[in-house]
Formats: structure tokens, C-alpha cells, sequence
């Protein structure tokens, strides 16, 4: 029917826009566009009009840009591309972010969670606790031994204030170098500054744990060279001090005050030395990579938990979900009817096993940042698009007396696609690559 009305080609060409979205936001409203005279200040008449209604779809699709992985696949991979991208910036350099940066000392470290509990697992050596052999993909993996012992509220107060312990790890960071260094907190700052990047994983038993990159700068980040005294070898031993200070005093259960920190496994690596499995190089594309897989993935790719948050608790009777995760979620949402308790928003974050961190977050000069590569990208998009109509490029040194004046107003109209558009967004294919641009390609439809 939509190739009788003529409307499937400028359809294709609106989809098509959207890299294959599959849960785009539809607005309703228009877009106009008015010559404007800057000396004057007088508005001309409407250069161009934009209104949903005239749309082949009814209404204007905007990309949703959802992370996960199983909310939109198509946007989550352009998260995590860019993510990697990020963190290449950092490690040796591009996107605004000088190369020499390469030379500075950098680590690759994972901070783990303490344990709640015995739960199955698979040993390098011999077999589980419970005596058995576990496959990979056993969905017995990560779950307690025995449940009933499990310290379910610890475990869920510990991804709660996962955050609150790395920000605390990341100020006694800074002052373990200084000290190695034999400088006051006062002092570091004109030698030497720390920048990381980092992203939070979930494991298999549902506790969140970090990966980050941790790089030592000059006193102005990574345009500056660090100080002579500055080595891996001492931000290693700095970190592993500050790792094992940091500590949180958090509330009371079973009528005891219970402190957080960080479990006992810390992993800090150089970088370009043994690999993640060990016996090869790590290099930079490898640790971007590795961050970048991660910054994709929530809760719910781990635990088999929710990837949106709960309403209310009844709504777990109708979902499928494993009974960790559903022992999890309550505990999460028993402990959010706590009034000592009410700043955590746990029942907001129970879907998230009490996280309520970001997921991906970086120092300030580490290197780009995300919002950076969305602009660059939708200027390239705008360039090939006036390119491909024939039209001159805008050379934004040119100051003419008129410009254009745009005047706005969209409304929110729904999410989704209706059953046609999301047959012809199937034609719409990318071609998977390790951590490269999109490279979208469109099924030629006639």
C-alpha cells in the first residue's frame, strides 16, 4: 500500500536516517525556517517548512541513543563504538587529545567486590564447591551455594554504594602519589595530575565491579608531560594503597554497622605488558576494546535481571527471571521502605540490584568526550546530506547580513515503530566491525 501511495521511497529515506533504530522517538510538530536580517533585525518571509504531518512515517523519528544492548542493539553498538573511541583518545591520542600522552605512565586496573557469600563457579583448577564441573554457560554460575546463607542486603547495599567507595578511592589516589612523591596534596597539583576512565561491570553473582584506565599527567592533563618521578610502577603501588583505604561506614544490619570496600582481588596491569588472559601484549586497542563491551551491558545481561525500572513489586510475579535476580530485586526493594535508608532510592534502582552509578565516567581531561563524537558525527551526516543535494558547504567563517532564524515546536508522540516501518528498518543492515565509525548500509529498495 505504501508503494501504491508513492510514500516508500521518502519512507526508506526517513528510516534510513535513524542506523537502524528500533526504538526510535516519534514527535509531532513542525520546524521553520525564516530569513533574518542581522543589522535590522528584521524577520523575512519562511524560507522552509518541516511538519510532521507531512512525513511519510506521520511523524518526525529521532534515534532513541539507549546504551543497552537489549533496548536497542543498533544504538547501544554506537555507544559502545564510541566509547572505544574514548578511550583510544586516552591512550594514545587523536580527537583533540595530544599523542605524547602515549608516553605517560597507565594502568589498567579491576576493582572487584567483596564476597557475600560461596557461590558456583568455575576454578582453573578442579571443581566447584558444590563438586561439580560447570560448562560456561551453566546459569548456575554466580548463583550462592546456598541461598538462605547468602548476605543478600550487604550485597545489594554494596552495588549502592559502589560509586560513593570509588570517589573515595579516587581522592586517596591522589594523595598516595603525592606521598610517594614527597609532595603535599598543595604541592601534587602543580606536578602532576591523575586522569581515568572507567565503566562499571557486572558480574555473574549480580555485584558491580570496575574496570578503568588510570593515567598519570603533567599538572595541566595530558597536553603536559608528567614530572620525572612519575612511573607505572608507582601508580601501581598508589593505587593498590589507595584501593585498601578506601572504605565507606555504611548502615546498620542485623544490629551492626557495616563498612564497604573493596574485595580483596585487585588487578593492576601496566599497559603493553601481559594481556587480560595473560602470555600476550595489552596494548591500548585491546583495553578499549574490553571497557567498550562493557559500557553496553547492565544488570540484565549478567544476572537475568530487568533492563527498566519496577513500578511495583507484584509486577516480578509475571516476569522471567532468575532467582537470584528476583531475590535480589526484593531485598532491594524491602531495604527501599527504609526510612535510614530513603537517600539510596533503592526501589527506584532495584532493577539495577541497587547501582545507581553511571556507567561509564571519565576525568575531565582524559581526552574527548562522548557529547564531542555525537557532534562530529552529525556534522559529517549534515555535510554529506548537502553534498548529496548539491549544495554548497556552509563555511562558517562567512558573516553575511542575513541568516536564518528557526523557530520550533515538537511534541512528544509516542516510541516504536508500526509493523511496515519495522519490516522495511530490517532491511536496513550494518556491517559489524571490531570497534571502527558505523559503516551503515542500506538495502536497495525498488
Amino acid at each position: 500500500m505504501l508503494a501504491s501511495w508513492g510514500s516508500l521511497p521518502g519512507l526508506v529515506r526517513q528510516l534510513t536516517g535513524l542506523g537502524g533504530c528500533a526504538r526510535p522517538i516519534r514527535l509531532s510538530g513542525y520546524r521553520a525556517e525564516h530569513a533574518l536580517n542581522t543589522t535590522t533585525g528584521e524577520i523575512g518571509p519562511e524560507l522552509h517548512r518541516l511538519d510532521s504531518t507531512d512525513l511519510p512515517a506521520g511523524h518526525l523519528l529521532v534515534r532513541c541513543n539507549n546504551r543497552r544492548t537489549t533496548r536497542c542493539a543498533t544504538c547501544a553498538e554506537t555507544y559502545r563504538r564510541d566509547t572505544y573511541q574514548l578511550i583510544t583518545a586516552g591512550l594514545r591520542g587523536g580527537k583533540g587529545t595530544p599523542e605524547d600522552v602515549a608516553a605517560h605512565p597507565r594502568v589498567f586496573a579491576t576493582f572487584t567486590a567483596p564476597s557475600f557469600g560461596p557461590v558456583h563457579n568455575r576454578p582453573d583448577s578442579g571443581r566447584c564447591r558444590c563438586g561439580t564441573r560447570h560448562p560456561a554457560d551453566d546459569p548456575a554460575l554466580g548463583t550462592p551455594l546456598d541461598p538462605d546463607a547468602y548476605d543478600y542486603e550487604a550485597a545489594v547495599l554494596w552495588n549502592a554504594h559502589a560509586g560513593v567507595i570509588w570517589r573515595r578511592f579516587s581522592i586517596y589516589l591522589r594523595r598516595e602519589i603525592a606521598k610517594r612523591a614527597g609532595l603535599t596534596q598543595r604541592a601534587f597539583r602543580q606536578y602532576a595530575r591523575v586522569s581515568f576512565a572507567k565503566v562499571a561491570e557486572y558480574q555473574k553473582r549480580g555485584a558491580v565491579h570496575f574496570h578503568a584506565v588510570i593515567r598519570l599527567d603533567g599538572p595541566t592533563g595530558g597536553d603536559s608531560p608528567p614530572p620525572a618521578w612519575a612511573s607505572a610502577e608507582l601508580l601501581t603501588d598508589a593505587i593498590r594503597a589507595a584501593a585498601s583505604a578506601a572504605r565507606i561506614t555504611g548502615p546498620t544490619l542485623d544490629g551492626r554497622e557495616h563498612t564497604f570496600a573493596f574485595g580483596r582481588q585487585l588487578d593492576v596491569r601496566p599497559i603493553r605488558s601481559a594481556d587480560l588472559d595473560g602470555g600476550t601484549e595489552l596494548t591500548d586497542r585491546a583495553v578499549a576494546a574490553y571497557i567498550a563491551k562493557y559500557a553496553t551491558k547492565g544488570a540484565e545481561t549478567a544476572t537475568g535481571t530487568l533492563d527498566r525500572p519496577l513500578k511495583f513489586l507484584a509486577e516480578l510475579a509475571g516476569l522471567d527471571l532468575t532467582d537470584h535476580a528476583r531475590r535480589m530485586i526484593r531485598t532491594a526493594w524491602t531495604l527501599g521502605a527504609r526510612k535510614d535508608l530513603e537517600h539510596l532510592r533503592l526501589r527506584a534502582w532495584a532493577h539495577m540490584l541497587g547501582f545507581r552509578g553511571h556507567f561509564s565516567t571519565k576525568t575531565r581531561r582524559y581526552s574527548t568526550t562522548l557529547g564531542a563524537l555525537r557532534t562530529a558525527r552529525a556534522e559529517w551526516q549534515r555535510l554529506q546530506a548537502a553534498i548529496a543535494r548539491g549544495e554548497t558547504p556552509h563555511d562558517p567563517s562567512a558573516e553575511p547580513e542575513e541568516t536564518t532564524l528557526v523557530l520550533a515546536h515538537w511534541a512528544f508522540a509516542g516510541t516504536g515503530l508500526t509493523a511496515g516501518e519495522q519490516w522495511l528498518t530490517n532491511a536496513l543492515t550494518a556491517n559489524p566491525s571490531t570497534e571502527g565509525e558505523p559503516t551503515w548500509t542500506a538495502a536497495a529498495t525498488n
